[in-house]
Formats: structure tokens, C-alpha cells, sequence
């Protein structure tokens, strides 16, 4: 109960700082579910946390973290939704879209098909599966931080393969 109260007392003491910095950070001012996970965050981590810094600096850390979270999670739903693998799972297409997303997904299948297994494993199960992180960690045996890193990694070679494939591939846009 004591943990409960102490975070309600950072909330009080703090939130209008991490509301604020968090508006700088993004440059939105719709924030308010990144301060809710801040503070949630804050809720689970509590007990870990000594008091040999101050708290205002720990907070502001989580919520640098939430934003950076934020928006690897924003840039993989931009690509999910993209071209890149748009073409795998839409189902209504014209006669010329079916054609260019089957040579789409013939270079797409190409460039997954050269890069390392793991590359290849989370590529899968996040971007053309869908799985989140957790899943994705449970199936592989591995943890959400490398999962993470993992497909950061696999985009950023895809990317490459892409780039770089004979026809041109899917350009560099696509991934923006």
C-alpha cells in the first residue's frame, strides 16, 4: 500500500514536468498516454528504485524512454501499414496491383530469404505475422529487449537488400 501512495505523491509532485517534457520531446501535445505509462512504469519499477538519485531525474529518464518507445513503435505500425508489407496481407487488389504486389512480394520474400535466420525469425513473426514483442519473445526464446533490437536490426538490413536489389526493389520511401 506504502508503494501506492508514493507514487501518487511523484504523480502530484511531477506530472505537470513529465507532461511538459514530453510535449517537447514528441512535439505533440497529446501525451497523455505516454504520462499514464510513465507513471505505470514508475508503479511496477518502484520497489527497484534506491533513492540515491533524485527522483525527478528517474522520472524524467522513464518518460525519454516511454517517448523513444513510442515512436519505434509508431515507425514499425507506419511500416507495417505501408507499402512493404501492405501488399501481403490486402486481399482487394486490381488486376495491376495484384501484379506489381506478386513482384513486390517476390523481391520482399527475395530480400528475407538472404538475410540471417534470426533477421528472417522476427521479421516473420512481427512484420508479416503481427505478433508482438512478447510473443514474438516466447516463441524464439529470447527477450522483448531482443527481440527489439533484433528487428530494428532486420528492418535496417531489409532495407538494404531492398535498396540495393537488381530492379531497385521497393525504394527507400517506403520505409519513411
Amino acid at each position: 500500500m506504502e508503494c501506492n501512495h508514493e507514487v501518487e505523491r511523484l504523480f502530484i509532485q511531477y506530472k505537470n514536468d513529465i507532461y511538459n517534457y514530453l510535449v517537447y520531446y514528441t512535439g505533440s501535445t497529446d501525451v497523455e498516454d505516454l504520462v499514464q505509462e510513465v507513471f505505470i512504469k514508475v508503479l511496477t519499477k518502484l520497489h527497484r528504485f534506491e533513492y540515491k538519485s533524485n527522483p525527478k531525474t528517474w522520472l524524467f529518464t522513464i518518460a525519454r524512454h516511454a517517448a523513444i518507445d513510442f515512436y519505434r513503435k509508431q515507425k514499425l505500425k507506419k511500416l507495417l501499414s505501408g507499402k512493404l508489407f501492405h501488399f501481403i496481407i490486402s486481399t482487394e487488389k486490381t488486376p495491376d496491383e495484384a501484379l506489381e504486389a506478386s513482384e513486390d512480394s517476390r523481391e520482399l520474400y527475395t530480400a528475407i530469404s538472404k538475410l540471417k535466420q534470426a533477421y528472417r525469425d522476427v521479421l516473420i513473426l512481427r512484420g508479416i505475422q503481427c505478433l508482438t514483442g512478447a510473443e514474438t519473445a516466447e516463441i524464439l526464446g529470447w527477450s522483448q529487449t531482443k527481440v527489439n533490437v533484433t528487428m530494428h536490426r532486420a528492418i535496417k538490413q531489409l532495407e538494404k537488400e531492398l535498396v540495393h536489389s537488381a530492379k531497385g526493389g521497393i525504394r527507400r520511401e517506403s520505409f519513411s
